[in-house]
């Protein structure tokens, strides 16, 4: 009997998912020709789009794998990473900026390399501060709501990372 390998079922999702999308845009194309072809080129408009963000991942990926090892990484955001990895986590998270889903293959190749799920929850939580937004936040708020406001932010998102590692455990 053969072992199955880990993440051959995942794979294996992804491409039935895949033949079942392009089955269905077959059968629709039959019916619908025309939203079709709105769909088609509203696809590649976005895949215009997203490209140079994903090569960019795919450059900073290869040079984060390059200069950081697992070791350094269990240094900063590992087990014993300390309250250095939650100020990291929480600062990183605060200064990221982009769309989302640009970050889920950075943080999938850190967590690969030992990041803790808590400081990866952390810096995912910071990211609902945006920097270049406060001036506007300030305006339409006030200072004092807005300090505040971050405050929680940030002590939420500690929070939230050590009940995500209390689950894990």
């Amino acid at each position: 009997m053969r072992e199955k390998k880990k993440g051959e079922g995942e794979n294996r999702f992804g491409l039935y998912f895949l033949a079942a999308v392009v089955l269905l845009y077959l059968v629709l194309l039959l019916f619908r020709p025309d939203q079709i072809q709105r769909s088609l080129q509203a696809t590649g408009h976005l895949l215009v789009q997203i490209i140079p963000i994903f090569l960019l991942v795919i450059f900073c990926m290869g040079i984060m794998n390059y200069f950081i090892t697992p070791k350094t990484v269990s240094k900063y955001v590992g087990k014993g990473s300390g309250i250095k990895g939650w100020l990291l986590a929480t600062c990183t998270g605060i200064l990221s900026h982009g769309p989302i889903y640009v970050w889920y293959p950075l943080l999938k190749d850190l967590r690969k390399q030992g990041m803790r799920s808590g400081l990866m929850a952390t810096f995912l939580y910071n990211r609902a501060i945006k920097i270049p937004l406060l001036p506007l936040m300030v305006y339409y708020f006030g200072i004092r709501f807005v300090v505040v406001l971050l405050i929680y932010i940030i002590i939420a998102s500690i929070l939230e990372g050590k009940i995500i590692e209390i689950f894990e455990r």
